[in-house]
């Protein structure tokens, strides 16, 4: 925000009388001239004003310190101006009118300030609409400002809402809220909204610069960064915390100063940092975190700058006219476009979630240093390991993997047949990740011919052109049937020992139901039109198709550890392991139908 006009002048007077006023009152806007970063609304307000259409009420909404308050009084001095040449509402405020000094000062009996955070209820409300009946006492319009109007009850905005949709001539209304959201749409469909923007960091350089200047003030161009990137928008918080950099440094601001104020590391320090960790120097890394939390960084602020760079470096490889920030210094610029050159997406990306994570760690953590610390730790791990693009080409070319960009593999489904692995095997090697713990990532190995074993052939209906010779065969017969029960019954609990036509001789596992021989008899007579006989045989039998395929599986498990392709992989990745083999047909049916994989081996704790 730019000089304030009549507000400064009275701060002069002030400071004859050896009275201090803030930077942020001192230099508070007096006109629309004033206000930075809030173009559009100005150009709407000019534009309702030259044309007679002005609204009877406004709501503006903002973060804290974009000027919403100070807005709402230059408005209402827009409302109630007047000079001896001009008697009518003007955004033209160059020459200070009649009414122009008390308004800025808050002090006019026209302009009612209210704040509804301290008068909440129905009662309050009732008094402004006994009071809006009444002509203004000196002015044009009686202005009623009510700040942080979402904080009204639901009873006051309720008495208010036939007063807002009509109120008299004279009488307009300006709320201000934080909390948009919060105000009801009631309310918010009776009001002109202006959604005031958080001040961009150049605009916010520049306006302290201007003020230093005037002030007399020596001050660093880094530092004025600094203060812009910590106010995050805010004019007013930019001021507050520049007002108490120049108390801290006797008059003088630099960039150490501001740094030791605000706990901050220096951005170059974090640049060196960031270097540390992609590089996956883990050592280095931390040794550079102690040395600026020895300088009074906070580790939870060191991993917030980190994370910022990663974003810059990130935005740098998609805009590099971002550079042109003038809240960026310039080792941020140089290097960050360096970066972007460098690193690529994927572990940008990567990066960059795990310290969203790590900064929520270390900010919870009763040790926030060791936090940060290990987060650091999991980073450079990280640094180091290819991404999955980058791990199949070097396994392919038979290259080193570097964390620069790698042009991404063909697809698998491109790649030749590898010998030794029978079915479309899918291992699974785990990886580290931002949470600490594992990163599935998935790897075909190949995709050949279906390994060869004794599985059910495509169902067809029984007819005597086409015997029941296998379990696999009775198994899709009841497929067929749909009998899903006695199907599940005959994968699971069925060993056959001998099959003849009409004739079924069994052996039956321990959990088999007892009535299963008699079962089966009458449904392969309404299946197959001809009398069965089952009997269950003393002899063992073969085994179960449950077990068929459980055998099937232990060999591609087999087939997929001596696989070459599998075998790089797990060889490239410590701690890798293969924890599950897909086969297309191997599926299980459920008691009510249902297909469901089948479930791995049991293996050992180094295979699972």
């Amino acid at each position: 925000m730019s000089e304030a006009g009549n507000d400064q002048s009275v701060n002069d007077q002030s400071g004859k009388a050896g009275a201090y006023r803030v930077l942020a009152r001192k230099y508070r806007p007096s006109d629309f001239s004033g206000l930075i970063g809030q173009e559009p609304m100005v150009r709407t307000l000019t534009n309702a004003f030259s044309s007679g259409r002005i609204a009877q009420a406004w709501m503006l909404t903002g973060v804290r310190g974009v000027g919403k308050t100070t807005t709402a009084r230059i408005l209402a001095r827009a409302l109630n101006y007047k000079t001896a040449e001009i008697n009518q509402p003007s955004v033209d405020l160059t020459v200070p009118g009649e009414h122009c000094q008390p308004i800025m000062e808050g002090r006019h009996p026209d302009v009612i300030e209210m704040d509804a955070a301290s008068h909440t209820g129905v009662d309050n409300m009732r008094d402004i609409i006994e009071q809006v009946r009444y002509a203004p006492v000196a002015a044009r319009y009686k202005v009623y400002i009510i700040d942080e109007v979402h904080m009204l009850s639901g009873g006051a905005f309720n008495a208010m809402l036939k007063t807002l949709e009509e109120p008299p001539p004279h009488v307009k209304f300006i709320f201000a809220t934080t909390e948009i959201r919060k105000v009801p749409i009631t309310v918010l469909s009776r009001c002109q909204r202006f959604d005031l923007r958080r001040i961009d960091s150049g605009a916010l350089v520049a306006h302290l610069s201007a003020i230093a200047n005037q002030e007399g003030i020596d001050v660093d161009d880094a530092a004025l960064a600094m203060i812009a990137r910590a106010a995050e928008g805010s004019a007013r918080d930019s001021l507050s915390i520049f007002d108490q950099a120049i108390a801290h440094g006797a008059g003088r601001v630099t960039a150490e100063a501001v740094r030791a104020m605000l706990g901050l590391a220096d951005r170059a320090r974090i640049v060196d940092l960031f270097e540390h960790v992609m590089r996956g120097d883990a050592a280095a890394a931390l040794g550079e975190l102690r040395a600026q939390y020895d300088t009074g960084a906070d580790p939870a602020a060191v991993l917030t700058d980190l994370a910022e760079f990663n974003h810059l470096v990130t935005r740098l490889r998609f805009v590099p006219s971002a550079a042109e920030d003038a809240s960026l210094s310039e080792e941020e610029r140089v290097r960050g476009l360096d970066f972007a050159q460098k690193l690529s997406v994927r572990v940008l990306s990567r990066s960059w979630q795990m310290l969203l994570k790590g900064i929520t760690e270390v900010q919870a953590s009763n040790r926030p240093v060791s936090a940060a610390e290990m987060v650091l730790i999991r980073l450079a791990h990280a640094a180091d390991l290819p991404t999955l693009d980058e791990a199949l080409k070097s396994l392919g070319d038979g290259a080193p993997v570097s964390p620069s960009s790698v042009p991404p593999r063909p697809p698998m489904s491109a790649r030749p047949a590898v010998d030794g692995v029978g079915a479309s095997a899918v291992s699974q090697a785990r990886m580290p990740s931002g949470n600490g713990g594992g990163q599935t990532m998935r790897l075909v190995a190949a995709e050949a011919a279906p390994i060869p074993a004794e599985v059910a052939p495509p169902a067809v209906e029984e007819t005597p052109s086409s015997p029941i010779n296998s379990l696999a065969d009775l198994a899709a017969l009841a497929d067929t049937h749909r009998d899903m029960t006695i199907k599940v019954l005959i994968r699971r609990c069925v060993r056959l020992v001998k099959v003849e036509p009409g004739r079924l001789d069994v052996n039956l596992t321990t959990d088999a139901p007892k009535t299963l021989l008699n079962d089966l008899a009458v449904k392969l007579k309404a299946w197959t039109g001809r009398h069965w006989m089952v009997s269950l045989s003393r002899e063992e039998g073969g085994q179960t198709l449950a077990e068929m395929e459980t055998s099937k599986r232990e060999t591609a498990f087999l087939d997929a550890r001596s696989d070459p392709t599998v075998a790089e992989i797990l060889a490239r990745f410590p701690g890798a392991k293969i924890i599950d083999v897909r086969i297309p047909d191997a599926v299980e049916v459920d008691e009510d139908g249902a297909g469901m994989p089948v479930e791995p081996p049991a293996e050992d704790d180094d295979e699972t």
